[in-house]
C-alpha cells in the first residue's frame, strides 16, 4: 500500500481510471493513507506523532463525509445511478469512520517503561479499511464520471437534431433562426469536449478527439455557407453536393466523439491505426534484442516472416510515382542488407540452438547487432524520403496557384479554365494524400500516427469539396455568397497545409529526440503562449485557462457574426451605412477569433484590445438603429461577446 494504486489505474473494484481529473483527486487521499499506514509499523509513539496521525485521521473522515455528501446529492439527480452511487457512498462513508476509529488517540495508552504511547491498533485492520475506502471512492468518481459522459451525449443529441432541420430548412429566414440554435449548441458542445480532452489519460483517444473536434470546428463555417449557398441557388446540383458532403462530414466526426468517450467499438477503430512502418521496425528489433536472453523466445521462421512484412510495408515508397530513382534504389538496397544480416543471425541462431547454448554466442551477439543497425539504416532512409517529400510539397503548394486559379475562372464563369485548374487540384490532392501515408509511417508515436491518418483523410474530403464549390460560382459567377463558400474551403485547405507544417515538425522533432511540448493542431483548448508586444511593453503571458477562454468567445464571435452575414444576404441595399459596419463588425469579429488560434492581422495583445474597442463602438452605434429585431438581438448578443473579451483580460 506504500506505492500510489494509480499507477496502475486499477483498484480492487476492478474500475479503471481513465481520466487525469480522477487521478489527481485520489492522489492526496492514497498519500495520507500511505502515512498512517507506513506509521502502523512502529507501535510505540511519542504524544507529538500520535497527535499528528489522530490529524490525519480526522481530516481523512471529514474530507470522505464532505465527498460522500457531493455524491449522494448526485445520486438524487441522477436516477439510472441512484443505486450503484447510494452503496458506493455507503462504503466510502463506512471506511472513512473506521480509519478515524483507529487513528484515535482513546484506543492508545501510555506505556509504563519509557512514557511514550502504544498504539494497539491491528495494522490489517487499516490496511482493510484503506482498500475499501480508495475502491469506494474510486467507484464514486468514475459513476460522477459517467454523468459527464452523459452531458456530451446530450449535447451531440441536441447538435444532431438541429443538424436535421438545418438540412431540410428552405427559406433563409428559417435558416437564420435554426442556424443561431445550432450556433449555441456547438459552444457547448465545444466546450465539453475539449474539457474531456484535456482530461483524457489515453494519448490515442486524445488524438483521436483533437482530429474529430477539429472536423466539427472546420465544418461549422463550412456548412454555414454551404448551406446559404444551396439556398440562393436551389436547382445547382454542385451546390448539393457540397452541402451534402459538408453535412455527412459533420455526423461522422460527432458519432467519432461518442465512440470515444463511450469507449464504443467499431470497424473505425482499425482504419485509424494502420500498419505503420515504425511500429514494424519497433516490434522487430524488440524480439530480435530479446534474443540475447532467451534463444527460445521466437522461431526463426517468424523472424523472417516478420522482416518480410517489414519490407513489403515499403512499397509506399517504392511504387510511389513521386520517389526518385536514387531513392527507391537506396531502400531497396536496405532492405537487402538487412534480409542479409537476419539471415546470418537465423544462421548463428540455429547454430547456438544446435549447441544448447543458453544464452546468445558470441556470432549471435555480432549478428544482433548488425541486424539492428542495418534496420535502422532502413528507418532512417525512409524517414528522410517521407521528410523530403513533405517539405517539398509544402514549398511548392504554399503559393496556393491550383487554388487562386480556380477562383479567378469561377468568378469569370470560364468552365473550361475551371475543369482544367480542378485536375491540378486534384492531382496536388493526391500528392499530399500519399505523403500523409508517408509521414504516418515514420511518425514514430501512435498519436502523431492519428494525426497523419486525420490530415490524409482531410485533405482527401475537402480537394473534392473546392471543386464542387468552384463549379457553383462558374455557374453562377456574380454570386457573392457563392464566392464566400469558395473562399471559406480554400481557407480550410490552406488551413489543413499549416496544420501539416507543424506535424511535420513535430515528427522530426520526435525523430531527433527533441519531444519537448506538443504543438497544437487545434483553436480549442490551446496551450497559454506568450504574445509580443511593442518593444516598451513588457511581454504578455496568457495563461492556459485565459487562452481557453478567449478560444472559446472567439468561437462564439464567429458563430454570430456569420449569423449577421446571413441577415445581411437578405439586404438588397448593400451601400447602406448600416450593412457596410456590420460587415466591418463581422470581419473584425472573425479577426478576434483567429487571433486565438495565433492566425489572422491581429499579432499582439495591444492589437486584440483595440480591435475589441473599435468592435465595441460600431457595436454600440448600430443598437440605435437596426434594421429588424433580430438584427438587434444578434448585435446585442456579439457586444456582450466583445465586452467579455475586454472585461477578461482588463
Amino acid at each position: 500500500m506504500a506505492s500510489s494504486p494509480c499507477g496502475n489505474s486499477n483498484f480492487d473494484s476492478g474500475l479503471e481510471i481513465k481520466t487525469r481529473s480522477v487521478e489527481q483527486t485520489l492522489i492526496p487521499l492514497v498519500s495520507q493513507i500511505t502515512t498512517l499506514i507506513n506509521h502502523k509499523d512502529k507501535p510505540k509513539k511519542s504524544e507529538r506523532t500520535l497527535a499528528a496521525i489522530h490529524r490525519v485521521g480526522q481530516a481523512v473522515s471529514v474530507a470522505v463525509g464532505r465527498f460522500v455528501t457531493v455524491g449522494e446529492a448526485i445520486a438524487t439527480e441522477n436516477q439510472e445511478l441512484k443505486d450503484e452511487m447510494g452503496q458506493a457512498c455507503f462504503e466510502a462513508r463506512r471506511a472513512g469512520d473506521a480509519i478515524a476509529q483507529l487513528t484515535d488517540v482513546g484506543s492508545a495508552l501510555p506505556s509504563q517503561s519509557d512514557g511514550r504511547v502504544t498504539v494497539f491498533s491491528d495494522r490489517t485492520g487499516m490496511v482493510k479499511a484503506a482498500r475499501l475506502l480508495l475502491s469506494s471512492v474510486t467507484k464514486v468518481l468514475v459513476l460522477a464520471d459517467r454523468i459527464v459522459i452523459k452531458q456530451i451525449i446530450t449535447s451531440r443529441n441536441k447538435v444532431l437534431v438541429t443538424l436535421d432541420h438545418l438540412e431540410r430548412v428552405s427559406t433563409f429566414q428559417e435558416f437564420v433562426q435554426i442556424f443561431s440554435q445550432f450556433g449555441n449548441e456547438m459552444v457547448e458542445f465545444a466546450h465539453l469536449t475539449g474539457d474531456r480532452q484535456n482530461d483524457l489519460k489515453d494519448e490515442k483517444k486524445k488524438a483521436r478527439m483533437a482530429a474529430a473536434r477539429a472536423v466539427l470546428e472546420k465544418c461549422t463555417m463550412m456548412l454555414l455557407t454551404a448551406s446559404k449557398t444551396c439556398l440562393r441557388h436551389p436547382d445547382c446540383e454542385s451546390a448539393r453536393i457540397n452541402k451534402d458532403a459538408v453535412f455527412h462530414r459533420m455526423r461522422c466526426a460527432l458519432e467519432q466523439v461518442i465512440e470515444i468517450v463511450t469507449e464504443a467499438r467499431s470497424c473505425g477503430e482499425n482504419k485509424i491505426l494502420p500498419a505503420s512502418i515504425y511500429n514494424g521496425i519497433k516490434d522487430f528489433k524488440v524480439g530480435v534484442e530479446c534474443l540475447r536472453e532467451n534463444l527460445y523466445s521466437l522461431s526463426p521462421q517468424s523472424m523472417g516472416s516478420q522482416l518480410e512484412a517489414l519490407v513489403e510495408r515499403t512499397e509506399d515508397f517504392t511504387d510511389s510515382a513521386y520517389t526518385s530513382h536514387e531513392q527507391r534504389q537506396a531502400i531497396l538496397g536496405l532492405c537487402q542488407l538487412a534480409r542479409q544480416d537476419t539471415q546470418q543471425l537465423v544462421n548463428a541462431w540455429v547454430e547456438a540452438q544446435s549447441l544448447h547454448a543458453k544464452e546468445a554466442t558470441e556470432d549471435m551477439e555480432v549478428a544482433i547487432l548488425k541486424t539492428c543497425q542495418s534496420i535502422s539504416d532502413l528507418r532512417r532512409e525512409l524517414h528522410k524520403v517521407a521528410v523530403i517529400r513533405a517539405s517539398d510539397l509544402l514549398k511548392v503548394h504554399g503559393e496556393q496557384l491550383p487554388l487562386r486559379a480556380l477562383k479567378a475562372a469561377g468568378a469569370e464563369g470560364n468552365l473550361e479554365a475551371m475543369a482544367e485548374y480542378s485536375r491540378k487540384l486534384t492531382e496536388q490532392k493526391e500528392q499530399l494524400v500519399e505523403t500523409c501515408r508517408l509521414l504516418c509511417h515514420v511518425s514514430g508515436t501512435e498519436p502523431l500516427e492519428i494525426t497523419c491518418v486525420h490530415a490524409e483523410e482531410t485533405f482527401h474530403v475537402i480537394g473534392p469539396q473546392i471543386i464542387s464549390a468552384a463549379q457553383t460560382l462558374a455557374l453562377h459567377p456574380s454570386s457573392k455568397i457563392a464566392k464566400e463558400n469558395l473562399e471559406v474551403f480554400c481557407e480550410a485547405w490552406e488551413s489543413q497545409l499549416c496544420d501539416m507544417a507543424l506535424l511535420l515538425r513535430e515528427i522530426n522533432d520526435i525523430f531527433e529526440g527533441r519531444r519537448g511540448d506538443k504543438r497544437p493542431y487545434l483553436s480549442l483548448p490551446r496551450p497559454g503562449v506568450i504574445f509580443p508586444a511593442w518593444n516598451y511593453l513588457v511581454c504578455v503571458s496568457v495563461c492556459v485557462q485565459e487562452q481557453t477562454s478567449m478560444a472559446k468567445l472567439g468561437l462564439e464571435l464567429r458563430l454570430l457574426s456569420s449569423d449577421v452575414d446571413t441577415e445581411v444576404e437578405k439586404w438588397e441595399e448593400q451601400e447602406h451605412d448600416i450593412v457596410r459596419q456590420s460587415q466591418s463588425l463581422a470581419s473584425m469579429a472573425y479577426n478576434m477569433y483567429l487571433f486565438t488560434r495565433g492566425e489572422g492581422l491581429l499579432k499582439t495583445t495591444l492589437d486584440l484590445f483595440h480591435q475589441a474597442e473599435v468592435c465595441a463602438s460600431i457595436s454600440a452605434n448600430l443598437l440605435f438603429a437596426p434594421p429588424s429585431v433580430l438584427f438587434f438581438l444578434l448585435f446585442y448578443r456579439s457586444c456582450k461577446c466583445i465586452c467579455c473579451f475586454i472585461k477578461h483580460k482588463t
